[in-house]
């Protein structure tokens, strides 16, 4: 590649490192006086590192070998076909950039395919994560409006306030919150059930809520009441920090 026209058309092939040695060099030589190009491979390097991203998936063995048998017989049409002067195209005979083309093509294949793969797997782990909270949401529902629901309510901390709703006909309690003030960074909420002199971890709080309706999660089974403290991300599975509150559960 030696004139500028043809020197513009290398962008893609720069940007997906398939260009040999000596017409790299000659591009990033043009490279540094075109400002077009620069910012077209700018935007095709970004779309094939997003694309990287992406979840792999393992092309069909029918596409590679469709592509290898058209490598062989796809004919080129050489820079400047048809205009006065250009080179002609041989027959059968692959050019480099058909080459350089058809791997570029391989690459995106496999690459769209997996971003198809990806996007899947995030709708479903989204949808999952939907039913999930649509089922705590349910259970939530039915211990606040279960007949049997007992509450108790207790201040502690600044300005913070804290109600346990307890249903033995549905085994579970719910903590409801307010004027919490967020977690140190780096920590969480965690909340616990005092069962049987030891205490059963209960579930995490959001750290970005100060008020909140959190369903504990497992059943009440014995436990005579819950409590809240301060743990690391992720949290504990026993307590490492002293209670902010410690609640009694109602008596029927």
């Amino acid at each position: 590649m030696s004139t500028t026209a043809e020197l513009h058309t290398l962008t893609g092939a720069y940007a997906l490192h398939a260009l040999p040695e000596d017409e790299r060099q000659a591009f990033e030589r043009h490279l540094a006086e075109c400002g077009a190009c620069e910012q077209e491979v700018a935007e095709l390097s970004a779309t094939a590192s997003r694309l990287a991203l992406a979840v792999s998936a393992t092309p069909p063995r029918a596409m590679r070998d469709e592509v290898l048998l058209r490598i062989t017989t796809v004919r080129q049409e050489a820079p400047g076909h048809g205009a006065p002067g250009g080179p002609a195209a041989v027959p059968g005979r692959p050019g480099r950039w058909t080459r350089y083309a058809l791997a570029a093509c391989l690459a995106a294949a496999a690459s769209l395919g997996g971003v198809a793969v990806w996007q899947n797997q995030v709708a479903r782990a989204a949808q999952e994560e939907a039913d999930s909270a649509n089922q705590r949401n349910e259970v939530l529902a039915r211990v606040l409006s279960a007949p049997d629901a007992r509450t108790v309510s207790a201040e502690f901390a600044p300005r913070a306030r804290g109600t346990v709703v307890v249903s033995s006909s549905e085994n579970r309690a719910v903590f409801l919150s307010s004027g919490l003030e967020r977690p140190p960074v780096g920590k969480v909420y965690q909340l616990w059930f005092a069962d049987g002199g030891t205490m059963r971890s209960a579930g995490l709080m959001d750290p970005d809520a100060t008020g909140d309706a959190v369903l504990l999660a497992g059943p009440v089974d014995g436990a005579s009441g819950m409590g809240v403290t301060v743990e690391p991300a992720g949290g504990s599975t026993s307590p490492t920090s002293a209670p902010l509150a410690l609640m009694d559960f109602p008596t029927a």
